[in-house]
């Protein structure tokens, strides 16, 4: 429609070039909130310009080992970097992997894939987690706020969105499967269906609301 914009589309079309000012604003907001006593501002410094990844520290005017430090938008062409900069902090200051860019050790291709799982996945752990997607049609927010994870679906209604548990609080991440099966459970209907139902009560969103008269 005419009135559908750019960002509508989507909302960073520049990709990870365009949210770093952002992130970079909300990562260093974050470190100073968790840091106790923080000496001045938040350092940062590009690791890769290519692909938007940058390491952040925040200095505790406690002592070095209450300083914090993070990575933003690590890829998997930054293993290498990631792994010196884990051994760099070292085992008593906590490293964050802020917006990381791959969800699991396949994602590094067959070479690095076990040497991903020791130096990454088995090291690091959740502390928050928001993944939105699409499951059986249906618009899916996964959430994790340590130590739990909660799903959802978000159903448009015309009173405003309705958000749809799709289970308990668990500590394991649901598969896509098993959405899959909890959304045909608490949603029989696929979301064509629905509408059709919707169209056929109401009648069609263009139409409603129009006068009978003619001209």
């Amino acid at each position: 429609p005419p009135e559908t914009k750019a960002e509508d589309i989507d909302p960073w079309p520049g990709g990870l070039a365009q949210m770093y000012p952002y992130a970079e604003e909300i990562l260093s907001s974050i470190l100073q909130r968790v840091v106790d006593e923080p000496a001045g501002p938040c350092s940062s410094q590009v690791l890769s310009a290519p692909d938007c990844c940058g390491f952040f520290v925040q200095e505790s005017k406690t002592g070095a080992k209450h300083d914090v430090a993070a990575i933003l938008f690590p890829g998997v062409d930054q293993l290498k970097t990631m792994e010196d900069i884990d051994a760099m902090v070292g085992d008593e200051r906590p490293l964050i992997l802020f917006n990381k860019q791959f969800q699991r050790p396949a994602d590094f291709g067959f070479a690095d894939a076990g040497r991903s799982k020791q130096q990454i996945f088995d090291r690091f752990s959740y502390g928050f987690a928001f993944q939105e997607f699409a499951c059986r049609g249906e618009d899916t927010k996964l959430t994790f706020e340590y130590p739990y994870w909660t799903a959802a679906v978000i159903c448009e209604e015309e009173e405003g969105n309705k958000e749809v548990p799709l289970s308990d609080k668990q500590k394991e991440r649901p598969s896509y499967e098993e959405l899959e099966k909890k959304i045909n459970n608490v949603l029989p209907e696929p979301l064509w269906m629905r509408k059709m139902g919707e169209a056929e009560t109401k009648g069609f969103k263009f139409q409603r609301g129009a006068g009978n008269g003619s001209t």
